[in-house]
């Protein structure tokens, strides 16, 4: 297969054709880290693509494995061994809080079966792919971090100029993603850089209530990362000389955000969305509802369990806000409506962190772009992850194994009803990819979404169903970001 950098040889998996570790910019290492990606070098000969690149530096986590290399951006082709030209291209964005994750993790044969070619990626991550820092920047005030996010773009120029070698229609692409992915398909929808290069995005619990900061404080939080790695002279120089280990040492291990650079991300998502102000592409926009179950999960397996007694101090240190006003919330939210604090605590967190944001973002696009939105309710989803002595439901992050098939370590498989779902969900992403219209056979019809009508599609076993309680059911009324 021709690429423009050189010829690559992938390898048949069944019916799929892989096309493994293709670089898709040059090494951001040396005087390229924290610069814009680069193009990659051109090789002569047949180069093999059979085996997955390095992954990007990062921590062992919850969300990833643990990675030493920034020679990281590489992309890998899926597409129908029987593949003909002009197939929809679908580009796959990990998630992983922006400091975790892979490409690798992900099987897309499910989806490759109806048709379609999926491109996953790599992206800097952590402090590699989002430090900003003044000496980091190309003029005084000028734009820095967001480098994961240019990343991304890249990987998309290189499907712009290579997918149709793959059989691939490069006016037909969709990029799709969840968590931290799924926010990173909101934030190319309104960046300036990203226009054109793709027709359709598809979010996956990424509308959560982490919004870009702001340049200056993006900027305070790099020289303050600066100084603990081990540069207090604050000097490009000094960063780029730090070694890969002191870089994830001194990084916030627990998430990193885009900012408003100024050249890839100008301004507010919310604000962006609402005045029209973003790529006008159908979109399918969704989460889970059972978000923040997974999180009071890995608080507890740190010791951290929600009590009656701490009800409310969590509530504060889970939003951020006073004591008094998590006291008038827990009000709301009182603990003898649910089966156990860490299960009213999850309910707050999912309401107030997810859904009823995801709501008022859907409701701005809704007002300009075809809009299609999900609520994945499968309350019996297998889980990766131990029991913290509460069900997980249809917790964050449990869809994936729908779409992309159980992950290694998964407890128990997908019953009969679940893989009618499964199959359901593959189906309406796929038709999704194809036409801008999510469909999948024997399954009601999926409303657009409005403002007027908030209808949105209920993904439950055997067949998704469409729903419209959804505002009321997350209380968002309450958190202003809606109405029920």
């Amino acid at each position: 297969m021709a690429t423009a950098d050189g010829e690559v040889r992938g390898i048949t998996t069944g019916p799929v054709d892989e096309y493994l570790g293709i670089p898709y910019a040059a090494p951001p290492v040396g005087p390229l880290r924290w610069q814009p990606p680069q193009p990659a070098a051109r090789w002569r000969g047949i180069r093999a693509a059979t085996e997955f690149a390095p992954h990007c530096a990062q921590p062992a986590g919850v969300f990833g494995r643990a990675s030493m290399s920034e020679n990281c951006l590489y992309l890998n082709v899926f597409l129908p061994a029987a593949h003909r030209a002009g197939l929809p291209v679908m580009v796959w964005i990990h998630g992983g809080g922006f400091v975790g994750g892979e490409s690798d993790d992900y099987d897309p044969s499910g989806l490759v079966a109806h048709g379609v070619i999926v491109v996953t990626i790599n992206y800097r991550l952590g402090a590699l792919g989002f430090l900003a820092h003044p000496a980091l920047a190309d003029h005084p005030g000028g734009p820095s971090g967001d480098y994961g996010l240019m990343d991304q773009q890249a990987a998309l120029r290189w499907v712009q100029r290579n997918i149709r070698a793959f059989g691939g229609n490069p006016a037909n692409v969709t990029i799709f993603g969840e968590s931290a992915g799924g926010q990173s398909v909101l934030l190319q929808l309104i960046s300036p850089t990203a226009r054109g290069l793709f027709a359709k995005a598809i979010a996956e619990s990424g509308g959560y209530a982490e919004y870009p900061v702001s340049l200056a404080s993006a900027e305070a939080a790099g020289r303050a990362f600066a100084a603990k790695a081990g540069c207090p002279s604050q000097t490009a120089q000094c960063l780029r000389s730090l070694p890969v280990s002191k870089i994830l040492a001194a990084e916030n291990q627990s998430g990193a955000s885009a900012d408003i650079d100024g050249l890839v991300v100008t301004q507010q998502l919310k604000t962006a969305l609402a005045s029209g102000d973003f790529a006008h592409v159908p979109v399918i926009d969704g989460g889970n509802h059972d978000e923040w179950r997974l999180f009071v999960a890995l608080q507890t397996f740190e010791g951290d369990a929600v009590t009656a007694a701490n009800y409310v101090p969590m509530i504060a240190s889970t939003l951020h806000i006073s004591r008094q006003l998590a006291g008038v919330i827990a009000v709301k939210y009182p603990l003898s409506h649910f089966p156990s604090p860490a299960l009213a605590l999850s309910s707050v967190g999912t309401d107030a962190i997810f859904a009823c944001p995801t709501l008022l973002l859907d409701q701005s696009l809704a007002r300009y772009v075809p809009t299609y939105t999900y609520e994945f309710n499968d309350e019996n989803a297998p889980s990766v992850y131990p029991s913290p002595g509460f069900p997980y439901g249809a917790t964050h992050a449990s869809e994936l194994q729908y779409l992309f098939g159980l992950p290694a370590g998964s407890h128990g498989t997908l019953s009969a009803q679940q893989q009618q779902l499964a199959a359901a969900m593959r189906a309406e992403w796929t038709s999704f990819a194809k036409s801008g219209v999510p469909s999948a056979p024997a399954v009601p019809a999926w409303p657009g979404f409005s403002s007027a009508s908030q209808v949105m599609m209920s993904l439950v076993p055997p067949r998704p169903q469409p729903e419209s309680d959804f505002a009321a059911e997350h209380q968002c009324s309450f958190w202003a970001l809606g109405g029920d």
